[in-house]
């Protein structure tokens, strides 16, 4: 396959004019202008105009059994008022209504140009069969707590290990995922932060993502640390930072996807560059939840890979009457809403380069370059090659269509991919 753009954006360089990409056995072959790459490419050329070619997104952190939760929960007053809001709205679905709620979100990443997702995974009896149903490279990574039930956290991890070694995998991978410091015990944390790296497995979970969490760690103190003071050890309390805790357990690894770091405290910084692990800001969750500043100038600063994910529906706003939906370009206009300080090039970077490298398959994914998997998605533009990394940000809806391993596997109603011709 051989597909010619008015612009491409390989993410490695800048906007290319008049660009190509040359793709065979579902691996990009070769990417740049044209006249270069239609002189060594075989085979007849697709001519797809006056769009833009841009890598397939990658979502580092995402929650798809939430997707049908879309503005239905009101921001909150409390975060553990929100925990106990989604704890409720949930307590009654099937598996069937788990499933259709994370085929819809899958759908809709599909459609709005990701092809690779960091998924966090709480109902795993549904796992084999949504993803055999969806064209996504998705990255199942499974949600250990253990608070509440009071299991061994041994067993506990066994219970998971067998389930993701039983699951077939055609894309993508599987993890684990401890939900947060606050919800899972000490003892899980270290045994899922060495199971993951024995099985050289992605790693994720919640850290410092809100104020209360931060007071019941730091001070002992808050509705988070009433609330869970029934259900817990508090012992761990009053020791240091979130991030801290979970370094003491030995959870900080360069396989490590953390989401949120919101309120990072004294060396905070330094222990996570150290580490070598990657922080996921999830933007419009950010600002449902009014949280504080997102320290993304300190984070860049020490060297520290900065992701974007799209977080839950569950913790969006509506816009008007539209209901949200689960789409980067989203997340994009809100991070820059927020964030100024980069250049319209490093801000992709989050959402492709960056994710990949968080997920252990840079080069890979999240860029138009020879070796890398084709995946990318097609938006319309005639405009200025300057703009294009602008455009592209700033893209609303669906993509005109979205490429997986070589095959397409979204096009937009009324859009048909032009035939092949001879060059």
């Amino acid at each position: 396959m051989l597909l010619r753009a008015r612009t491409l954006l390989s993410v490695r360089a800048g906007p290319i004019d008049d660009g190509a990409v040359w793709i065979e056995d579902g691996c990009i072959q070769a990417a740049g202008h044209w006249p270069d790459v239609g002189r060594i490419a075989h085979g007849p050329a697709v001519d797809l105009g006056e769009v833009i070619v841009h890598p397939g997104w990658v979502n580092a952190h995402c929650h798809l059994d939430l997707t049908e939760l879309a503005g239905q929960l009101a921001p909150p007053k409390s975060f553990s008022g929100w925990i106990k809001s989604l704890l409720t709205a949930k307590s009654d679905w099937s598996f069937s209504e788990f499933a259709l709620s994370w085929l819809k979100g899958a759908e809709q990443l599909v459609r709005s140009g990701t092809t690779t997702v960091a998924n966090i995974e709480s109902v795993p009896e549904m796992l084999a069969d949504v993803r055999a149903c969806t064209p996504l490279r998705v990255w199942s990574l499974l949600e250990l707590t253990g608070v509440r039930r009071q299991r061994d956290p041994a067993q506990l991890l066994q219970a998971a290990l067998e389930i993701l070694d039983r699951l077939p995998i055609r894309r993508g991978g599987v993890g684990l995922s401890p939900h947060a410091p606050y919800s899972t015990p000490p003892a899980l944390l270290g045994l899922a932060a060495e199971a993951a790296r024995q099985r050289h497995w992605p790693i994720t979970t919640h850290i410092a993502e809100s104020t209360e969490e931060f007071e019941m760690f730091v001070r002992r103190t808050g509705p988070m640390y009433d609330w869970l003071a029934a259900q817990r050890s508090m012992d761990d309390c009053g020791l240091g930072s979130p991030l801290a805790h979970c370094s003491r357990h030995g959870l900080l690894s360069p396989s490590l996807l953390i989401a949120h770091a919101n309120l990072l405290w004294r060396n905070d910084v330094e222990i996570l560059a150290r580490s070598g692990a990657s922080v996921v800001h999830c933007p419009q969750s950010h600002d449902y939840f009014r949280h504080p500043r997102f320290p993304l100038p300190e984070l860049i600063a020490a060297g520290i890979n900065v992701c974007l994910g799209t977080d839950s529906l569950a913790s969006t706003r509506k816009l008007g009457r539209r209901r949200p939906t689960l789409s980067m370009t989203d997340e994009f206009r809100s991070f820059n809403s927020h964030n100024t300080g980069l250049s319209p090039a490093e801000t992709l970077t989050l959402a492709t380069r960056n994710g990949a490298r968080a997920l252990g398959v840079a080069g890979s994914a999240g860029e138009l370059s020879p070796g890398a998997w084709a995946d990318l998605a097609v938006i319309p533009y005639s405009g200025p090659l300057a703009a294009a990394e602008e455009a592209t940000m700033d893209h609303h809806g669906d993509v005109l269509a979205t490429l997986i391993d070589g095959r397409w596997e979204w096009q937009a109603p009324g859009y048909d991919l032009p035939r092949p011709i001879g060059h």
